[in-house]
């Protein structure tokens, strides 16, 4: 994710194309959206019992627990054709094209019109809780989760695309108030997975190949590897540097 803010950043500060990146997780987190409170939502005990690492990340939302996903990331500036300044635009755009992702390895999702919003007695810290408008449904439940930031005419926008989800484990980190029972029910009703409606054989790495192939159809647009520049490079490190100098007794960085 810093490699993300770097990228964000650099393309505020200077000219560049769009960038799409997919990638997942060495070992499990939880990333924090910009303005959460991690000591009234987040359990750091029951996070470093279960190895799990906690995170901020620049862009706004609830908690998400990554584990089996894959975390895609999209940087652009309204100087692009492709996108406009409306944030909503963006997200009904970027949701068409993961549409079209899921599609290509047979899941039908399809984008939340209105937004659910949190039900009585949700699970307030968690991304995948409630939905909002163009998020991503399977069946009713949700399957991806977004979030944006924008600066200087630039907008970066994480999301979150489940390969498994594991209810408990993000019952037993994240904190809400109620009978631990129901919740874990809720949450259960509430989310699903790539796993619950795909084969074995999609992984993250076809999957990766269907989302790009999606993207590029829907934008008309032909992608090309690459890797970062030397001042992403820099500011990736700086980035890292700062937020490990800046860690507080439970685990997260400063901001």
């Amino acid at each position: 994710m810093a490699i993300d803010e770097a990228i964000f950043r650099e393309r505020v500060r200077t000219t560049g194309p769009p960038t799409l990146r997919f990638y997942g997780w060495q070992a499990p987190a939880v990333s924090l959206g910009r303005f959460q409170d991690a000591g009234r939502e987040i359990d750091a005990a029951a996070c470093r019992r279960l190895g799990i690492e906690i995170v901020r990340r620049p862009t706004g939302g609830k908690a998400v627990l990554h584990d089996r996903e894959l975390t895609y990331a999209v940087v652009a500036g309204d100087d692009v054709p492709l996108f406009t300044p409306d944030i909503l635009a963006t997200y009904r755009l970027i949701s068409d094209c993961i549409v079209g992702g899921l599609a290509r390895v047979g899941i039908r999702a399809e984008s939340d019109q209105v937004g659910r919003g949190a039900a009585e007695g949700s699970f307030g810290a968690s991304c995948f809780a409630v939905s909002s408008r163009y998020e991503l449904l399977v069946e009713g439940r949700k399957i991806c989760g977004s979030a944006q930031v924008r600066s200087g005419g630039v907008f970066l926008q994480h999301g979150a695309l489940l390969m498994e989800f594991d209810p408990v484990r993000s019952c037993a980190v994240m904190r809400s108030p109620g009978d631990p029972g129901r919740k874990l029910e809720r949450l259960r009703a509430a989310v699903t997975a790539v796993g619950e409606h795909a084969g074995p054989e999609v992984d993250e790495a076809l999957l990766c190949r269907a989302l790009r192939d999606a993207f590029a159809e829907r934008l008309g647009i032909r992608f090309h590897e690459g890797t970062l520049t030397p001042a992403e490079e820099r500011l990736t490190r700086d980035l890292l540097a700062d937020r490990q100098g800046g860690k507080t007794r439970d685990g997260e960085g400063d901001g």
